[in-house]
């Protein structure tokens, strides 16, 4: 139990100690990327900066490069490409999704308009884009741009989903649209950063693969946190995602894994605007079916898959914190 309880106490500022003087320096780089003589574009980049971020994928980025050499220009251009972004993405989404806030805070959309939002996303993106231009960062661009063909490509298909009422409960279906939307940044993140300090194909390949593990057991703890999570860390309603009839995971197996008619009380709740004691019923039939148990379970193997991928590296505390980051995303409630 004393274990369990100190696991959930992981901080990604602990884990990435090893390069605090290096995020430090990342972090004025993106202020000053960020920065414009516009003032509507400086207010939202401040209303952004004063944000809680984890940070994780240019800490992925720094750390891949550290493992493979050392961090150097182009392993900062390629954490701030990433940056970019995901910050860009994450607004974009809350256009999409109609959110009114992200992790406790207005969003951008609410606090202006879905225009602006639209448009600073897309300035920021373009910040990265013409940063890595500047410095003939070729090949991350390349990296980035099937990154960006894969994340909007899985985005408009879940939302022709939703738009048509589709009850999509394929597994094959969940696993590509996660491994597209969330696990093809994280893997990018490692990649850039490794070919940005070496030219070993073992050495990239293992750390890109590390990053699409890593950001599948991420993507199925986030689906899990929508069950079992607490709605003052996370930041949103729970059960958020079922209201948005957005099918994950521990529904997927649940409903795969049930009798006729459980299955088809479910499905009708699905089909109409939902209602809070549905959502719960939802909720305990997830528990029930042990699709909860389930997910945890396929988490569970893409860690150990994410840890065997850097076995090829010799210990050092690069490698100890890329470790504990995937510890810590399975594990955080938040």
């Amino acid at each position: 139990m004393e274990k369990k309880k100190k696991m959930n106490n992981i901080d990604i500022n602990n884990i990435s100690k090893s390069i605090s003087k290096e995020l430090l320096y990342l972090d004025d780089l993106f202020k000053d990327t960020m920065n414009s003589e516009f003032e509507l574009i400086s207010q939202i980049s401040q209303f952004i900066l004063n944000q809680k971020r984890k940070k994780i994928r240019p800490i992925l980025t720094l750390l891949s490069s550290k493992i493979c050499g050392g961090i150097n220009e182009t392993s900062y251009r390629s954490a701030m490409l990433i940056e970019l972004l995901h910050t860009a993405t994450l607004i974009h989404d809350d256009v999409v999704d109609t959110a009114t806030t992200r992790r406790g805070f207005a969003s951008v959309n609410a606090v202006w308009d879905n225009k602006i939002a639209v448009l600073i996303g897309d300035y920021f993106l373009s910040r990265g884009l013409i940063l890595s231009i500047a410095k003939k960062d070729y090949d991350s661009l390349g990296i980035i741009s099937n990154v960006v063909n894969r994340m909007s490509e899985s985005e408009l298909l879940q939302t022709q989903k939703l738009k048509s009422n589709q009850v999509d409960i394929d597994e094959k279906f969940y696993f590509k649209v996660i491994s597209d939307k969330t696990a093809s940044l994280l893997s990018a993140s490692c990649e850039i950063g490794a070919m940005s300090s070496t030219t070993d194909k073992d050495k990239i390949i293992n750390l890109k693969n590390y990053g699409e593990y890593l950001g599948l057991s991420f993507q199925i703890q986030d689906d899990l946190l929508d069950y079992l999570g607490e709605q003052d860390v996370l930041g949103k309603s729970i059960g958020m995602d079922i209201r948005e009839k957005k099918i994950t995971l521990p529904l997927i197996y649940a409903l795969n894994n049930s009798n006729v008619e459980d299955r088809n009380i479910i499905l009708k709740y699905l089909e109409n605007d939902l209602q809070d004691f549905e959502i719960k019923h939802i909720i305990d039939f997830v528990n029930n079916s042990d699709g909860i148990k389930y997910a945890k379970s396929k988490a569970d193997e893409f860690v150990t898959k994410a840890k065997k991928c850097l076995e090829i590296f010799p210990d050092s505390e690069s490698k100890t914190s890329l470790l504990e980051i995937v510890d810590f995303v399975v594990q955080r409630n938040y």
